[in-house]
């Protein structure tokens, strides 16, 4: 086999295991987080011990959520971007802009996603909930 033949397979190869090497390596990097931030907190004296929690959730490219739960009724408003949202027990649900969806209080949600890998997505969640407890409540 001439030299220059050998050459560029051995430099073909090495690209080859670079790529695998690379994509393996970002298959190893977890998904982006979503970015939330409060935009009201309201007291409901009709409903006593009970507040109204107005969230704006961020989806960056491709971002994933953990499986947890909000002992609370949540209300989602999607503003831009497409979402997949999921509760234990349902099918998964895509969501785009102007549309909704509602988890209960006893739902465990196991499916929050953006459906893209390279546009963000952003939206609105309102939860009813105890004054005293936390937005969100991780489950294992």
């Amino acid at each position: 086999m001439p030299t220059r033949t050998l050459v560029s397979l051995l430099l073909v190869a090495g690209l080859a295991i670079g790529f695998v090497s690379a994509s393996q390596s970002a298959g190893n990097t977890p998904p982006p987080e979503p970015k939330v931030t409060p935009l009201m907190t309201q007291p409901l004296p009709e409903f006593p011990g009970k507040e109204a929690l107005m969230l704006l959730v961020e989806y960056p490219p491709g971002a994933v959520e953990h499986k947890h739960r909000h002992d609370a009724h949540a209300f989602v408003y999607v503003l831009e971007g497409n979402i997949v949202l999921g509760v234990e027990g349902k099918p998964e649900v895509p969501l785009g802009p102007g549309q909704t969806f509602h988890e209960g209080t006893n739902d465990i949600h196991t499916v929050g996603r953006n459906a893209s890998q390279n546009k963000p997505a952003k939206f609105v969640v309102t939860l009813v909930k105890d004054i005293d407890k936390p937005a969100l409540i991780p489950v294992e």
